[in-house]
């Protein structure tokens, strides 16, 4: 999930270590050892904490570290990134779109996924076959984007949209299993 997130306090960007999942070659990642998910947690606690400080806590070189978190980030598990409030950086309209669709759903979101305004796609079960979740600048950008854009996608009978009023929480700290 490719969710923003930003320090009400300082409104600054947060960086945020994420576990992804899913492989690139798209196997659930499973099997992770004790200390690739303390790795994980510490990073998702702080994604700028230093390696050395990462490696200090759980008894590892930094070298150690920076490896095993070239291993994750390799295999999609892990991936940190810089995420930005999304109103202080132009992008005044969030919004979630459910989707109803005939024919392959897996393909469908595979095309959703390659639009740029989209940044979330997940295929569910019940109501809607698809959620999208959607930046825009504006409220004109959401509609164009809706009308000429996901309406059109072959496949699509009917949409859904929730848009954001206020984004009360969003985290990233859950930690592995």
């Amino acid at each position: 999930m490719h969710h923003q997130i930003w320090s009400q306090t300082t409104g600054s960007v947060v960086f945020v270590a994420r576990i992804c999942g899913i492989r690139h070659d798209g196997a659930v990642a499973k099997d992770l050892d004790h200390v690739s998910k303390q790795i994980i947690e510490a990073l998702q606690t702080d994604g700028r904490r230093s390696y050395a400080s990462v490696g200090k806590s759980i008894g590892l070189s930094e070298a150690a570290v920076r490896n095993r978190v070239q291993k994750l980030s390799d295999s999609g598990v892990l991936q940190i990134v810089a995420v930005t409030d999304p109103l202080q950086v132009g992008f005044a309209r969030q919004a979630m779109i459910g989707i109803r669709c005939t024919g392959d759903s897996v393909a469908l979101a595979k095309n959703l996924a390659e639009i740029p305004e989209i940044d979330y796609v997940v295929l569910t079960a019940g109501s809607f076959d698809i959620m999208i979740e959607v930046v825009c600048e504006d409220d004109d950008g959401l509609l164009d984007l809706l009308n000429r854009t996901v309406r059109t996608q072959p496949g699509v009978t009917a949409t859904e949209t929730l848009v954001y009023l206020k984004l009360v929480k969003q985290q990233y700290n859950w930690g592995t299993r």
